[in-house]
């Protein structure tokens, strides 16, 4: 009886080790789907307001889709620059704008994988300024697409 106590004892002093370095370690926000449909829809319902035609990206920081959406008669290689935008700025907290700037300098920065400096892609941060994800929105001109990326992350202003 005495044995089962004491094996009682140290294993849960060992769990509560566990626990409490577990405890240590803070929780990094993430980007959950409401957040990213709102950011989407906004950019979609904005698109629509102009006639454009766009193809919409978000994803989080891992570079994992949160949310896609090819509006209708966009064109078919926009999916593959929106979702590339949306992994640039999903995985520097900047723009592509700012990313094709800061690789001006570096003349093969334009080949990291899963980035581009087309411009068209922002990165989601949170009220606090933590680096949630990044939008990608392709279909128009460079200026359109960072314009509608734009109205997305204020549609959703209030989640972040």
């Amino acid at each position: 009886m005495k044995f089962t106590t004491l094996s009682a004892a140290v294993a849960l002093a060992a769990l509560s080790a566990f626990g409490s370095a577990a405890q240590a370690q803070t929780a990094r926000p993430s980007l959950d789907l409401a957040t990213a449909k709102a950011i989407g829809e906004g950019c979609e319902k904005y698109a629509a307001s102009k006639g454009w035609r766009m193809i919409i990206a978000v994803h989080d920081t891992a570079g994992n889709p949160k949310y896609f959406s090819r509006m209708d008669d966009s064109i078919l290689i926009s999916v593959n620059v929106a979702r590339l935008k949306a992994d640039t700025s999903a995985s520097l907290p900047v723009s592509t704008r700012q990313f094709r700037d800061l690789s001006k300098g570096i003349p093969t920065a334009e080949l990291l994988p899963r980035t581009t400096a087309i411009i068209g892609g922002l990165p989601i941060m949170s009220a606090k300024g933590v680096h949630l994800g990044g939008v990608g929105v392709s279909g128009g001109t460079e200026e359109e697409d960072e314009e509608c990326a734009k109205k997305g992350l204020e549609a959703a202003k209030s989640l972040l």
